[in-house]
């Protein structure tokens, strides 16, 4: 794993794929629940999908960020 090339995830993006996908809630509920607005929630999601895409199919380790 030490020699992959590696993708980062925030916390806050692990939190909201968690919140979506895991919990399966909507995303009003999902930003409130993260305290902020939907609108930002969903470009939060929005990159994690991107980076959890770009990991898979280019076959790169995910590393996850504590902020």
């Amino acid at each position: 794993m030490r020699q992959l090339s590696s993708i980062e995830l925030t916390s806050e993006e692990v939190e909201a794929l968690r919140l979506k996908n895991i919990r399966d809630l909507d995303q009003v509920k999902a930003a409130k629940l993260m305290k902020t607005s939907q609108s930002t929630f969903q470009r939060i999601l929005t990159s994690a999908y991107k980076k959890m895409s770009q990991a898979i199919i280019e076959g790169k380790a995910i590393r996850i960020i504590k902020k």
